[in-house]
């Protein structure tokens, strides 16, 4: 039994915290899903082909981006969203780094 982890998380596990915490809900898994590779979107895109109110998807994409699952630019008065690959990455290969390891 690991006692010391139910004082405080393992550093690499804090970030990669937040995007399971971010993924948790299922209108943020949508959105993720509707990126294909490489591909930018912004929130009137993204708000076209969901069950979602504008102002809604703002917020998931707020959350994502806070996460660190999502990057965004500002190009004149849109911001362009794009998944962030490596992070998403390098959180699950953190986990499955610790199954094969301690699971």
């Amino acid at each position: 039994m690991h006692k010391n982890y139910m004082r405080a998380m393992p550093r690499e596990w804090r970030g990669m915290a937040r995007i399971f915490v971010a993924l948790g809900d299922e209108h943020r898994q949508r959105i993720l899903l509707t990126f294909d590779r490489g591909e930018e979107l912004n929130v009137g895109a993204i708000a076209a082909v969901a069950t979602l109110s504008r102002p809604a998807v703002s917020h998931h994409l707020k959350i994502l981006h806070q996460a660190g699952i999502l990057r965004r630019e500002k190009r004149g008065k849109e911001t362009w969203f794009r998944v962030d690959r490596a992070a998403l990455v390098k959180a699950l290969e953190t986990v499955l780094r610790y199954v094969k390891e301690n699971a």
